[in-house]
């Protein structure tokens, strides 16, 4: 049987692994903060679909530096051993009434990430829709509990409407743009929307 390129460890996988963060996923995050500077020490955050928890243990370990909190919410625990001490963890949907009450009464935030994808079906048309629900309650989310000058980085599937929710993202930020992260596996459609000072 054949075997997919995503069936192997290439060099971003094997790096986490050395490095002790549970996914590859956390290079992305390390690229969007080093061209954006989202994050910086002392800052509160809310890290939106933060399950297995690699951009919530590369705030704490390299951004916030102990000096401010992480808010991580996910439908699935953190699998961090253990959870770092900067890190309140939520277990929910971060979009029901429950959860984001505790959500507000954590925030606000001075930054809100967001690498949240949906269950993938195979079928791209559901998939992106899928998507693009997801990325329109991160910006909610924003709007909601954002601290003026805040910042928001949030996932979206190529095709999911991501022109509209960028166009919604400038009427509330200083400055919005799509970006593509080199740690991306080439076959995959995701990028990334960031919304710099928030009006």
């Amino acid at each position: 049987m054949a075997t997919s390129r995503r069936d192997k460890a290439d060099s971003y996988t094997q790096r986490a692994h050395r490095e002790g963060y549970p996914a590859r996923s956390v290079y992305k995050l390390e690229e969007i903060n080093a061209a954006h500077h989202l994050i910086k020490p002392g800052d509160s955050v809310l890290d939106v679909g933060a399950a297995p928890g690699s951009w919530t243990l590369y705030v704490h370990r390299a951004l916030i530096k102990g000096k401010g909190k992480i808010v991580s919410c996910d439908l699935n625990p953190l699998r961090l051993d253990p959870v770092p001490p900067t890190v309140i963890e939520i277990t929910g949907d971060a979009f029901s009434r429950e959860i984001r009450a505790r959500l507000v009464e954590e925030g606000p935030y001075d930054c809100i990430i967001s690498d949240a994808a949906p269950m993938t079906t195979g079928n791209r048309t559901v998939d992106t829709s899928r998507s693009e629900y997801l990325a329109e309650q991160v910006v909610f989310l924003a709007e909601e509990q954002l601290a003026a000058h805040g910042n928001l980085v949030l996932k979206i599937f190529q095709g999911g409407g991501q022109e509209e929710i960028l166009r919604k993202m400038r009427a509330m930020f200083r400055k919005a743009k799509a970006f593509k992260p080199k740690a991306c596996r080439d076959d995959s459609f995701e990028i990334y929307l960031i919304g710099l000072d928030k009006n």
